[in-house]
């Protein structure tokens, strides 16, 4: 008999000879991808050593992740496995990029311990097309920045300023892109940075504001961080000490509610969580020197 010859195979040979079930071979050869080279009389299939290189080809490309269709497709030389290849590196970028989503997504619902409804609402702001972040961010930029009365130039520079979540994000930064999301979106936060904004931009032909160095100037919080490090109270005579080298003979009641107007906004976390997005470098949020800053200014005014 034609399946007892050494060179042809029962599909329960070409099994033994390439370690898979019978069940996949039959699969496979259903759909095309090994078909029997001929029938036994008994009408069973069978196989030939070209079949065991073809099954071993099969194996490989379905471990790549290729459907049968595309196995079939590039067996028959509609196609090459260079351009299915190129295809598949796509498609597994993406998929790639939305495991990266979930991940931070699900990492975030822990952390918190969210609800259903706000699991569902960062899933939704992690998910927003490229198109759609840059909206977004648009429109927020837009009812904070776009009315103030500055310079057109320092407006529109402040315009270009882009949030943008790279088509390859790090998991810490789709964290950082779903924390902004929340915060840009909630009106609260949008007036609060906008009334800190007032108080911090030059209008124009003016100097800047007195409190404005507190932001722009980070030897501001420097020094305070090193002198909290020595343990220093706000209330103390060293902290009389700093305010006079930080500030002078500016007005400094400006000054507390620049920095008061900050604090509120939570502008340092805006500034850290924009480099995060970005996946730049940020300096850590100053927010305990500038609240042990804001203590001493009112000390310093009750004396």
């Amino acid at each position: 008999m034609d399946d007892e010859r050494p060179e042809v195979l029962t599909i329960g040979r070409l099994a033994n000879r390439t370690g898979l079930p019978v069940r996949t071979l039959r699969f496979w050869s259903d759909h095309g991808a090994v078909p029997p080279v001929a029938r036994s009389a008994s009408g069973y299939r069978l196989y030939d050593a070209t079949s065991v290189a073809r099954v071993e080809l099969v194996r490989t490309l379905r471990e790549l992740g290729l459907g049968l269709d595309d196995v079939c497709r590039v067996l028959s030389g509609r196609t090459t496995v260079a351009e299915i290849a190129d295809a598949h590196v796509a498609a597994l970028d993406a998929q790639i990029r939305s495991l990266k989503v979930s991940r931070a997504v699900l990492s975030t619902v822990a952390t918190r311990g969210s609800t259903a409804e706000e699991t569902a609402l960062m899933n939704r702001l992690a998910r927003l097309s490229a198109a759609e972040r840059k909206q977004f961010v648009d429109e927020f930029k837009e009812e904070v920045f776009g009315g103030l009365d500055i310079e057109p130039r320092l407006r529109d520079r402040i315009r270009a300023v882009s949030i943008e979540l790279p088509d390859d994000p790090t998991p810490d930064q789709v964290d950082a892109w779903i924390e902004l999301a929340e915060l840009v979106q909630d009106p609260g936060f949008r007036a609060r940075l906008r009334a800190w904004m007032d108080l911090n931009t030059p209008a124009p032909g003016q100097g800047r504001p007195p409190g404005a160095s507190i932001w722009w100037a980070r030897q501001v919080v420097q020094t305070v961080a090193e002198v909290r490090e020595r343990g220093a109270s706000p209330e103390g005579p060293e902290a009389a000490g700093v305010l006079s080298e930080l500030f002078g003979d500016a007005d400094r009641a400006a000054v507390l509610r620049s920095l008061d107007a900050g604090i509120a906004a939570e502008a340092e976390r805006y500034r850290t969580l924009v480099a995060r997005v970005r996946g730049q470098y940020a300096s850590p949020d100053a927010t305990e020197e500038l609240e042990w800053l804001a203590r001493a200014l009112r000390a310093a005014d009750q004396a």
